[in-house]
């Protein structure tokens, strides 16, 4: 028996060839074709691992799949059973889950009725929006939450500054729960990723919650980016629509922070192997956290800093300036003292902060709709200058600033960008001088730390 799997050009890996072509040698049987219906092959897509006992394994991938044998005007799929919740998301092709090779066999003879898989759409959704995170349980830090509307609402990279224990981290993980729901597309568009990562299961099998990833900062390059000789989704892929999370961001090597920089810049990565070109997605918010010094108490009122002028200049160099020049918002995490630490009134809900944000980007996505641009973050210059335009104040407020702080003029670039993003919370139609002086302390680190 020779089994052809044309074209020949295209490489083939996996394992979810072995149950069409067992059903493929069924069907060889020259007088009864296998006993199946007339025509069951002919719009019907089939994958699935065989276990040597006949029953199908789930594979990686099922979503994908699903979707091309849609778009190649197939009208049902065969996938394993632990797969077929993953693949039922799908709408337009009847999804059937398998669990043996005689199953399938049988359901391709009509002897075996077998009801396609349903999904509720509408409560499945639902469902999965839920977080179980809330902004309302961090302590105080107002001016920090601040900034991280700001952050969410322009789609702005942000960097936080402070020492260990001031909650950092904490603030970062709930920064999904203020980002606008996603949409079916681009909840869809997320689970695809995940799926060809093999990080989707049959109690988690779609992802309506915008991902947040946080590498430890030992990550290899391939790991961030995504390789190894049979490329998988990275770090900044799995954190596609989501927030990538790099907490103690000097840590990391400093060849795989500049790696990161073109991913940042385009919005996806491209990888290069001898099997062919292989791209993958990366349009994620960038979220770093640092302390100001090795011993990570430099500047403490309460603590004493034991680091030489020597570490310290060291542990900052490990941070290139391009990289820095993509974080639009540098902000100081102070230490919550006691007071706040009882206070109980508990602050601002995540989802009374996302609905400012999702109007903020409501005004931004109808200012762009006829440019490739959704956040005021990823404008270009010329169209910075064209929707950042300044009253004489705000412009003497800025030029001001840029003389005694010795901002770059990459620095004057991101003040209006966040000034227009401030401008956008407010429901302002032109940039204010409020917003202007609010967008300006948000590159202090610029003065203060970096120089």
């Amino acid at each position: 028996i020779t089994i052809n799997l044309a074209p020949a050009d295209l490489k083939k890996e996996g394992p979810g060839f072995d149950l069409p072509i067992a059903v493929g040698l069924v069907s060889l049987d020259p007088e009864k074709n296998g006993g199946f219906q007339e025509g069951a092959l002919e719009k019907c897509a089939i994958v699935g691992e065989l276990a040597l006992d006949g029953r199908v394994r789930p594979i990686k991938g099922i979503l994908p799949l699903t979707i091309e044998a849609k778009k190649q005007g197939l009208k049902a799929i065969f996938v394993p059973k632990d797969n077929a919740a993953e693949a039922s998301i799908i709408e337009g092709i009847y999804v059937y889950g398998i669990s043996n090779l005689r199953e399938a066999i049988e359901l391709l003879q009509g002897e075996k009725n077998v009801k396609p898989e349903k999904l509720d759409r509408e409560a499945f959704f639902k469902s999965r929006r839920n977080y179980s995170i809330d902004f309302c349980d961090v302590k105080g830090q107002l001016h920090v939450k601040r900034a991280l509307e700001v952050a969410m609402a322009g789609g702005h990279n942000l960097l936080m500054l402070g020492p260990p224990g001031t909650g950092k981290s904490m603030l970062a993980k709930r920064l999904a729960t203020l980002l606008p729901t996603m949409t079916e597309e681009e909840a869809i568009e997320t689970t695809k990723i995940h799926s060809v990562a093999g990080m989707i299961d049959s109690k988690n099998s779609f992802l309506a919650t915008r991902p947040f990833r946080a590498p430890h900062h030992t990550i290899s390059d391939a790991g961030l980016l995504g390789g190894t000789s049979n490329p998988v989704p990275g770090e900044v892929s799995l954190a596609h629509n989501g927030i990538l999370f790099l907490d103690e961001l000097p840590e990391f090597r400093r060849s795989t922070l500049e790696v990161m920089r073109q991913p940042l810049e385009d919005g996806y990565v491209t990888i290069s192997r001898a099997a062919g070109k292989f791209t993958f997605p990366s349009r994620f918010m960038l979220v770093a956290a640092m302390n100001p010094c090795p011993c990570g108490y430099l500047g403490d009122p309460k603590r004493a800093c034991n680091c030489s002028p020597i570490q310290i200049e060291r542990y900052r160099q490990r941070i290139s300036g391009p990289l820095l020049d993509r974080i639009d918002l540098h902000v100081e995490v102070p230490a919550v003292n006691y007071k706040e630490l009882r206070d109980d009134s508990g602050g601002e809900s995540s989802e009374i902060i996302r609905e400012r944000v999702e109007t903020a980007r409501e005004l931004q996505m109808a200012r762009y709709a006829s440019e490739d641009v959704l956040t005021n973050a990823s404008m270009s210059n010329k169209m910075v200058a064209r929707h950042c335009k300044l009253d004489h104040t705000s412009e003497s407020t800025l030029e001001q600033a840029m003389n005694e702080l010795n901002f770059s003029a990459r620095a004057y670039n991101r003040i209006l960008k966040v000034s227009r993003t401030l401008a956008d919370l407010d429901g302002a139609t032109d940039i204010e001088v409020q917003h202007v002086m609010e967008a300006i302390q948000y590159r202090n680190l610029d003065r203060d730390f970096w120089s």
